[in-house]
């Protein structure tokens, strides 16, 4: 018996790492597959323009300049667009985090009333909605359009992410507001100081989704703004941009109509750097709480 399970604990003991290889490499081509077409642009918007276009550019630029660069940022209303939508997404991130957090509170309340009911509507607007020209006749019709608030009020209430906190909400233990209550506690009381600090790991995950979205929206600043420049947006002016030296091309009469050593391939992978560096930058700080967010939620006392 004892032969026998020693030759079990050797042939379990090798399984597993056979897994384990296995599990690394297929991880490691994962990283290499998600990373390289990063690194690729990365390495393409640090390269001269015109010897990008013979190719060959895998992870390092072959001939470094800054010229894409200087390029992109000397663009006209890029810095109005910056300043826009960096206001867009801290505004409309702090505004969308506080009503979704109310709206979910109420709705996960066990005393309130038409909880399901609003719950089954909110899901029904994920599906359908009222169609573009509707929406955008509703706004003209509200004064949205051609204003800075067009960018943050429709986005106040979303129902998914509503959801995503009710349902968090919803594994706190119910003991904790009945402690409060008889404390003498309210709900606001409830909501600010007992419930709130608790969802600080689903609060980061709406958060960065709101975040998200505001930073790399444009189609609403090309249908409600487009007429104002004080009101346009970073992507907006960088979508432009792209759309301009695509119909250019990249063959040789880009090359012939190309500033100096820039091209539109050159142009458009520094356009995609800038629009990516932020989020990528902000993301790391509020992983551990996105994963947080996504998981706890499900747990039940």
């Amino acid at each position: 018996m004892k032969i026998l399970s020693n030759t079990h604990k050797r042939k379990k003991s090798l399984s597993d790492r056979i897994f384990v290889i296995c599990n690394t490499i297929f991880m490691i081509a994962f990283v290499v597959v998600t990373l390289y077409p990063v690194l690729n642009t990365l390495a393409i918007s640090f390269n001269d323009g015109t010897d990008a276009l013979r190719g060959g550019i895998y992870l390092l630029p072959r001939k470094f300049t800054l010229k894409n660069y200087i390029t992109v940022l000397q663009k006209d209303n890029l810095i109005t667009g910056a300043i826009v939508t960096v206001a867009r997404t801290v505004v409309g991130t702090l505004l969308a985090l506080v009503s979704n957090a109310i709206l979910a509170f109420v709705v996960s309340r066990k005393n309130f009333l038409f909880k399901k009911q609003l719950s089954l509507f909110w899901v029904i607007t994920m599906y359908v909605n009222g169609g573009l020209i509707p929406t955008f006749l509703l706004f003209k019709g509200l004064h949205l359009t051609n204003s800075f608030w067009v960018y943050v009020i429709p986005g106040m209430v979303n129902a998914f992410n509503m959801l995503v906190i009710r349902t968090y909400m919803n594994g706190i233990p119910d003991s904790l507001e009945e402690s409060a209550q008889l404390d003498g506690a309210g709900y606001t009381t409830i909501f600010t100081k007992i419930i709130s600090p608790l969802c600080k790991p689903v609060y980061a995950t709406v958060a960065l989704f709101v975040a998200v979205g505001q930073w790399n929206s444009w189609f609403d600043a090309m249908l409600y703004n487009r007429m104002s420049d004080k009101l346009t947006t970073l992507q907006y002016e960088l979508m432009k941009l792209l759309s301009s030296v695509t119909n250019q091309g990249t063959s040789a009469e880009a090359m012939k109509n190309a500033t100096g050593t820039v091209t539109p391939t050159s142009v458009r992978a520094a356009a995609t750097i800038i629009t990516m560096l932020p989020i990528i930058c902000i993301y790391p700080f509020l992983q551990q709480y996105f994963v947080a967010g996504l998981t706890l939620g499900g747990v039940k006392e």
